[in-house]
């Protein structure tokens, strides 16, 4: 049987029954939500003059034994309509309200964290674990947590208001090839509204083998950023492992992502599919740097490094990051190596003196990307880290 498309429509009401009763999901390689409030309103007056609004794109996948339909396409579109139903919307503002609130109400150990939803990484599964019902949902938010929004909706509009969709059925059952086909999907989807971030869409990439997803993005990485006036960059965690992978292959830094300068993003998805078909390449072959592709305890022992050597979390740039973190990611993951702690300050001292040396340069500082500088970084923080390797 061939791939098969069904096209059609369905009132707002039946896509909220089927996210409350969680007939319809999203991948894990999902972006957060990030429409702001005046998005959502702007999507329900388009509702409601009856104006074309894109449809959702839903894909049918098989995963052991069971029948899952995963939301491709329109996640923002169908939060928005889900948030209007509820009254609810989270917004940042509110939520770090509630966090200084609950801060100065509570004595006890329970951080706010724990009771509040994080609104700035959230999804709508942070509502429908609470319930299947817009009252059980309500009754379990934590007060204070979301904004209450108000855009004069009721059941006659939910009812009458349709909302379209197309439904993708593979022909394939494996599901590793179910994957690679909705990863394929997802990236050439010209989502509506803002586009996504290179990261954002190659995470697609890290779910063709989701046992190796965390290989991709390790749960600690999150905690690492390069903060800007008006944003934090989260460390991209592939760029890393594969320069230094290439590094290590090669043992020759000018190689280093040679004529891909206009292309970056091809190096980082050519990586991630020599690791997932476990190919010998450029990077070397998966299995023989992690032999079973066992790479979780390894992994463990980086995050250990990088809290007993008090690996800065923060950075003022990507050159502060990079001289942190590609000498470290060769030394633990790639030599299989370790530094003690009580080297940490000397270390560090090291690191800093080149940071600035490479900061008192205007063209590094104006241009980190270029390749000359990237490669500079590498070799010098591979260089200093194995000063205290053993």
């Amino acid at each position: 049987m061939d791939n098969r498309v069904y096209y059609g429509e369905y009132s707002l009401k039946h896509w909220i029954d089927l996210i409350l009763k969680k007939n319809i999901i999203l991948p894990e390689y999902q972006r957060f939500f990030v429409w702001d409030e005046k998005k959502v309103e702007t999507l329900i007056r388009a509702l409601k003059d009856k104006q074309f609004v894109p449809p959702i794109t839903i894909g049918a996948f098989k995963s052991d034994g069971n029948n899952q339909n995963l939301i491709l396409d329109g996640q923002q579109r169908l939060t928005s309509i889900f948030l209007t139903y509820l009254g609810l919307f989270p917004d940042e503002t509110t939520y770090k309200k509630a966090i200084e609130t609950f801060a100065d109400e509570n004595d006890d150990e329970e951080e706010p964290e724990e009771k509040l939803d994080n609104v700035l990484e959230w999804k709508f599964d942070k509502l429908t674990e609470k319930g299947r019902s817009r009252n059980d949902i309500l009754r379990n938010v934590a007060e204070g947590n979301y904004k209450k929004i108000d855009f004069e909706i009721d059941e006659s509009f939910l009812e009458t208001n349709f909302l379209g969709f197309s439904y993708l059925v593979p022909s394939i059952s494996n599901d590793g090839e179910q994957q690679k086909y909705y990863s394929s999907v997802f990236r050439n989807i010209n989502i509506q509204g803002q586009a996504l971030l290179p990261q954002e869409s190659r995470a697609s990439l890290y779910f063709l083998d989701k046992d190796l997803a965390p290989f991709f993005k390790p749960s600690f990485s999150k905690e690492y950023v390069v903060k800007s006036v008006s944003s934090k960059t989260r460390i991209d965690f592939v760029r890393c492992l594969a320069y230094v992978a290439q590094y290590n292959n090669d043992q020759a830094v000018n190689k280093v992502a040679r004529s891909y300068k206009p292309k970056i993003e091809k190096y980082y998805e050519e990586f991630i599919y020599s690791v997932i078909s476990n190919d010998e390449s450029k990077y070397g072959k998966f299995t023989d740097i992690f032999p079973n592709k066992g790479f979780s305890d390894i992994f463990t022992k980086l995050k250990e490094h990088l809290v007993s050597l008090e690996i800065p979390k923060e950075y003022p740039s990507i050159i502060d990051m990079d001289m942190y973190f590609f000498g470290l990611v060769n030394a633990i993951l790639f030599q299989r190596k370790s530094i003690k702690t009580e080297d940490k300050d000397e270390l560090k001292g090291k690191i800093e003196k080149k940071i600035k040396e490479f900061k008192d340069n205007p063209s590094h500082v104006k241009a980190p990307s270029n390749l000359g500088h990237l490669r500079l970084r590498i070799s010098s923080s591979i260089e200093i880290y194995s000063e205290y390797a053993s």
